[in-house]
């Protein structure tokens, strides 16, 4: 089979295709014939060396994937099962392969209302969304949600599933966009490159955030007291917790987990229509170091996916 790996960290040209021995399923996997791969922001920082997730090169990258059960180690799945999820995250998936082996209880039957491009596109940020919203932040009906970066992978899915839950949804997001997140629900729209979302918005019950910088700081003045943070991108800053806590409000820290019951949950939400992944654009397997490149540039409507 063919797989995708890096012998060195560096940009996107150290990206190269090689022959592998296919992986073999162990008691409790499958083995999945990859048809499309979900890029994701944080693969172009371990390519380059900024996040040391996977330790130092070789390793192969990438976590979401959409394909067909090829064998199976396991009651869950048959051969011929068309499956997506996001096997073992935060260890090494080696997703960015034809063949991958995976743990039957990290995958979901992909919904026939999905293409496998779309299934591939929808695991690590709707495990996001969902764990930030609902599972960390209790998101409620009637509740004032704040989405930042509401244009981007996990944003455009945590504004349809705050709408689909009941929330009033905010979101921030680059004016060239507003039409974007507004097709996805959003009741009232920010654009940060004109508006100070402080001076914005009020009385918000839960922030999610994706975007970082100072913008996790400057949310603690939009939340009503008692009121939740919950960030995907400073999870770790104890600092901005205690100031958080300090003034009566929340801070969680998410890092996104496999969760096959939340799997099932999205493709419910698909299956009613409130749920759809927006794939700004595909590349084939063999242009990823295009994709990677078009994937650091940031600013992308939803998300890029190869195709295998």
């Amino acid at each position: 089979m063919r797989v995708i790996t890096q012998h060195t960290l560096g940009g996107p040209e150290v990206l190269a295709i090689v022959d592998a021995p296919e992986p073999r399923a162990i008691p409790t996997e499958v083995l999945v014939r990859v048809e499309a791969i979900g890029l994701n922001p944080l693969e172009a920082r371990l390519r380059a060396g900024e996040f040391p997730l996977l330790g130092r090169p070789p390793f192969v990258l990438g976590w979401d994937i959409s394909g067909v059960v090829e064998q199976t180690q396991t009651w869950r799945f048959r051969p011929g099962d068309e499956v997506f999820g996001m096997p073992l995250f935060p260890r090494a998936a080696n997703a960015y392969a034809e063949v991958v082996s995976a743990p039957a209880l990290h995958l979901a039957r992909k919904p026939a209302s999905l293409s496998h491009v779309e299934a591939a596109a929808l695991p690590v940020v709707g495990l996001t969304a969902w764990q930030g919203l609902v599972d960390v932040g209790g998101v409620a009906e009637g509740d004032r949600v704040l989405v930042h970066g509401g244009g981007g992978g996990v944003g455009h899915v945590a504004i349809q599933i705050a709408k689909a839950l009941g929330a009033h949804v905010i979101t921030t997001t680059s004016g060239s966009k507003r039409e974007f997140v507004e097709g996805f629900g959003a009741d009232e729209v920010i654009d940060y490159t004109a508006v100070d979302f402080t001076e914005a918005v009020r009385d918000v019950d839960i922030v999610l955030d994706t975007v970082g910088g100072d913008t996790v700081a400057r949310s603690l003045g939009v939340l009503r007291p008692g009121g939740h943070l919950v960030t995907a991108v400073a999870e770790e800053d104890t600092e901005l917790k205690g100031r958080f806590e300090a003034a009566g409000r929340r801070f969680s820290g998410i890092a996104v987990e496999p969760d096959p019951v939340v799997l099932r949950r999205l493709v419910d939400l698909v299956e009613q229509g409130k749920l759809r992944v927006h794939v700004q654009e595909t590349f084939p397997f063999e242009r990823v170091a295009d994709a990677h490149r078009l994937l650091e540039g940031g600013h992308l409507r939803g998300k890029l996916v190869l195709t295998v």
